[in-house]
């Protein structure tokens, strides 16, 4: 009889290769090593396990690299918002990725809601509180935001066909709202296919104000005692001091009619009839004042106008009659010596005696001092 073939014992169960659960083929060891706790997975364990990524497993450099990138957005983000725009390597990375923008997904921002009006020129005539309302601007552009713009031409009031057009186009390409100011004659700027602005102005008693003009010329004012020199450095001595009497009694050119017409070409135009004194003239300057101007003040009830001002034109001249009240409250304390708010200020308008001559300066402003 022959023995039957003795089996070899079998392994214990902590040497049993582990089978894959597809079954059919050669068993295969963990992929991913032990489960944890060291058991293996029960019935319907396959399911519930879920093998580890290798793309989250991170290296330094890797860190490095993701810390390095977020430093760089932060910076950009940062010049983009201490200069008004992005940096040019951003520029230069939109340009290569693309011409896409970011109207083309989201559409047109919307538009900025303007103030009306939003285009404003005061045309300021010489010696008529025209500094005095400068400096309130100043303050008030700071307080509501508004584009305040002047020139550093002061004494050029006429002007040739291609300055007219060159002035207009550098006024009408100014972020509004803007308001521009200069001492310059009525420019129309719907002639050279502009749109008309919005004027306003403040006149005076054309005797007085051409008393003030004659003694600033002679002495300044109150930004300094050689500003006189500056304004006037060929006038004579014996002129400088000449009597305004003698002036107008002796009828000097400078004491004569046209120096009397020097607020019409204001409100008149650029044309040469306008620098005629004439009826021509005077009426179309009323046209000019009742067709293009908001506002013409006088500068003798200059609280009534900064009044009005307030309430015709809120966005500019919001509060400006308590800043003409206390300046000091409104004004920057570096700003406090030099630019002081003086009105009526020529440094010796007041220190001749009586003027006899004044009778003579009325009847020969019969023309301004109707339309006045």
């Amino acid at each position: 009889m022959k023995k039957k073939q003795q089996q070899p014992p079998a392994p214990p169960p902590q040497q049993q290769q582990q089978q894959h659960p597809g079954g059919g083929g050669a068993a295969e060891p963990w992929p991913h090593g032990v489960p944890l706790g060291g058991a293996s997975p029960g019935p319907g364990g396959w399911k519930r396990r879920l093998p580890r990524l290798p793309l989250l497993r991170f290296s330094l450099r890797d860190y490095g690299f993701c810390m390095a990138t977020l430093l760089v957005f932060c910076l950009g983000s940062l010049f983009y918002q201490l200069g008004g725009g992005p940096p040019r390597f951003l520029l230069d990375l939109r340009q290569y990725l693309g011409n896409s923008t970011y109207l083309d997904d989201h559409g047109p921002p919307p538009s900025k809601v303007l103030p009306f009006p939003s285009q404003v020129v005061y045309n300021r005539v010489g010696k008529c509180g025209s500094r005095t309302v400068v400096l309130l601007l100043r303050i008030l552009s700071e307080k509501h935001g508004f584009n305040l713009v002047t020139s550093d031409i002061h004494n050029k009031t006429r002007l040739t066909k291609n300055e007219q057009m060159e002035l207009i186009k550098n006024i009408s390409t100014a972020e509004q709202p803007y308001l521009f100011t200069r001492h310059v004659h009525f420019l129309n700027f719907s002639r050279f296919g502009g749109d008309q602005p919005v004027y306003i102005n403040i006149i005076r008693d054309p005797v007085n104000r051409f008393l003030s003009n004659y003694f600033f010329r002679r002495f300044g004012d109150w930004r300094g005692e050689q500003n006189h020199m500056i304004r006037t450095p060929s006038m004579r001595q014996e002129e400088r001091y000449l009597d305004i009497n003698e002036c107008i009694l002796e009828n000097y050119p400078e004491c004569s009619n046209p120096r009397l017409f020097y607020i019409i070409p204001y409100f008149c135009g650029q044309h040469p009839r306008c620098r005629e004194p004439g009826e021509w003239a005077l009426e179309r300057a009323k046209l000019n004042v009742n067709e293009n101007f908001l506002l013409v003040g006088i500068l003798e009830e200059l609280e009534d106008v900064l009044l009005l001002l307030e309430r015709f034109l809120p966005h500019y001249f919001k509060g400006v009659l308590s800043i003409y009240k206390d300046p000091d409250r409104d004004m920057k304390e570096s700003e406090k010596e030099e630019q002081k708010l003086q009105f009526y200020s020529t440094m010796c308008e007041t220190c001749p005696g009586p003027v006899c001559g004044v009778m003579g300066l009325k009847q020969r402003s019969s023309l301004m001092l109707p339309s006045y």
